[in-house]
């Protein structure tokens, strides 16, 4: 159970790290959607948590996901909008070999039952808008 809608990058980035979809899966409302940085589009549960299990099991089966804390805008007392960056380190497993990558989530956190959890998310990859080559942003 999440408490405050900032915690969610913490208990994100433990369910990537420990490749763990049960928890990673508990981060998001029933009915929730997910777009990942690739623009595959998936609705509900099964289909989020199916299509980050596919990755954990192969390419991302060795990747450590870096999470920053989220900055915060109130909609309301029961929904909030998050910003946050990460960074995947991609290991031997992933067919491009170990490689970094930097993206930005955006999603929509709501509070259910005192329990906050993701309503939608979308994940897109920094990216030099003149080539479309991925980059790494300054930290």
């Amino acid at each position: 159970m999440v408490d405050h809608p900032e915690r969610i990058t913490e208990h994100f980035e433990a369910a990537w790290n420990a490749h763990d979809m049960v928890a990673f899966g508990a981060l998001f409302h029933a009915d929730a959607t997910f777009v990942n940085r690739y623009a595959m589009y998936w609705r509900g549960i099964d289909q989020i948590v199916a299509g980050h299990r596919f990755i954990h099991e192969t390419i991302y089966s060795d990747s450590v996901l870096r999470v920053d804390p989220a900055d915060v805008d109130w909609v309301g007392e029961d929904a909030a909008i998050l910003h946050f960056w990460t960074r995947l380190t991609a290991g031997a497993a992933h067919p491009a070999g170990p490689h970094v990558a930097d993206t930005l989530i955006l999603a929509i956190a709501t509070r259910r039952d005192g329990d906050w959890r993701i309503q939608a998310a979308e994940n897109v990859t920094l990216a030099d808008p003149t080539t479309g080559k991925e980059t790494l942003r300054a930290d």
